[in-house]
């Protein structure tokens, strides 16, 4: 039987779908942990960029193929739907990805109080801090409210402020950086390094999947997805390596490390003063902004798109999108819940290894669709077996380093595995068939 298509309105262009994953990607990852990154790589950083980025785009294949002919918010599980059919697998990973959302979105929210108060002078205390994630939350909520098009315009405008405000970061860096202090080294302690930290940047070209997950809503997805996403990941690789080379060619490693969440602007002094620090501080708030904007629309889309489904309650689909309204209100609301309640640090390494483990099953159901939606067969063995390798070495990451994140993501894995076996065995509802989706919907 085929599934009934709900009409929705595609007003997003290229240029805006891109500006919303170029503005996730360039979001709050790069100023917060680029000094851990720094601590890791040492000088390597510029080559710890490229070779997240090389694992960014061997996901990326899979998700540009079929991308643009299963045209769903669902985003990677409308993949695995269609890759493995309706099981608890793609189930559990349902509601693991409708969850990442909701705690990047409280995870920026938080990144933008931690940078705002101290900017304007004004002491970060539980209260204060609470009312900024308030109100930051409220204010992205209701430009989501006013749909994609409000969404992609705000984008638009927001990422093209934070770029010329690294630009300046960048063009004023090159002037001073001290090319000596870039010199890559490729011992086994640095060599090592290098791996650890490519691993850890790789969650942060993790933003190209916003633009599968509102595909509903961009003009010519079967054209444009594709191209969204490999022009998303190349800019932002680009845009990486100069902002790395400039921080380590301006700034000792030792006072990368030291400075952690402000490190961009620590290293905006040496050239640019006390000016530098406050355009990076701005920059960082825009970063954060956008990336907050994108993953509200994301999760929200999402939310409806997995409901429409039969993977989450009714509740989140009531109406079509953008007249009833209740995945933003409660993925946003949740979001919020965890900004002001919890200690998201373990949950942020938590959420990395679970979008890992979506693109592990990315790629496993484009081996299976490969004859129907296309692929090189061989290729994708070989990024399938990168991903389980990238995917390893987290988790023995996580056990060196941060032994109760390790014990969360198996906690978080078999939680949702239950959860998912109650939902359905009591919920009474499945994923509903989308067998004929791709054909309809392009």
């Amino acid at each position: 039987m085929k599934r009934k298509l709900i009409k929705t309105t595609k007003n997003l262009s290229l240029i805006e779908v891109v500006a919303m994953a170029v503005g996730t990607m360039i979001g709050a990852s790069i100023f917060s942990i680029f000094g851990l990154g720094a601590k890791i790589a040492g000088n390597d950083l510029p080559e710890a960029f490229i070779l997240s980025g090389i694992y960014a785009l061997v996901v990326a294949y899979s998700y540009a193929i079929l991308g643009g002919k299963i045209i769903s918010n669902a985003g990677p599980i409308a993949f695995i739907l269609k890759g493995l059919g309706d099981s608890i697998i793609t189930g559990a990973l349902s509601i693991l990805m409708w969850l990442t959302y909701v705690i990047s979105i409280s995870l920026f929210v938080k990144g933008f109080a931690g940078y705002l108060l101290p900017f304007i002078h004004i002491e970060s205390t539980p209260l204060t801090i609470g009312i900024v994630e308030v109100i930051v939350i409220v204010f992205f909520t209701a430009l989501n409210f006013l749909g994609s098009k409000a969404v992609g315009k705000a984008e638009f405008y927001i990422v093209l402020v934070k770029l010329s405000i690294l630009l300046v970061f960048i063009l004023g860096g090159f002037m001073t950086i001290n090319w000596g202090m870039t010199k890559p080294s490729f011992d086994t302690t640095h060599t090592s390094g290098l791996m650890n930290a490519s691993i850890i940047f790789f969650l942060s070209y993790m933003g190209f999947g916003l633009i599968t997950n509102a595909s509903e809503n961009i003009k010519n997805p079967k054209k444009n997805v594709p191209l969204a996403i490999f022009i998303s990941i190349l800019f932002v690789m680009v845009f990486y390596i100069l902002i790395s080379l400039v921080t380590i060619g301006n700034l000792p490693l030792a006072d990368i490390v030291k400075a952690q969440e402000n490190a961009l602007a620590i290293a905006a002094k040496p050239f640019l003063g006390d000016f530098g620090f406050t355009l990076i501080t701005i920059g960082a708030l825009f970063s954060i902004s956008s990336a907050l904007n994108a993953t509200i629309f994301g999760g929200a889309n999402i939310a409806y798109s997995l409901a429409k489904d039969g993977e989450l309650p009714e509740f989140f689909e009531r109406k079509v999108w953008f007249k009833s309204r209740e995945g933003l209100y409660i993925t946003a609301g949740l979001g919020l819940l965890f900004a002001l309640f919890f200690d998201l640090g373990a949950i942020a390494s938590i959420t990395s290894t679970v979008f890992t483990v979506i693109y592990v099953f990315v790629l496993i159901s484009h081996l299976k669709l490969q004859k129907e939606y296309g692929g090189n067969k061989i290729l994708l063995v070989i990024n399938l077996i990168i991903l389980s390798i990238i995917f390893s070495a987290l988790m023995k990451y996580q056990w060196d380093t941060q032994r109760s994140a390790f014990y969360g993501s198996i906690f978080t894995f078999f939680g949702a595995f239950i959860v998912e076996y109650f939902y359905r065995k009591y919920g009474k509802r499945k994923m509903k068939d989308t067998k004929n989706s791709a054909s309809l919907q392009q």
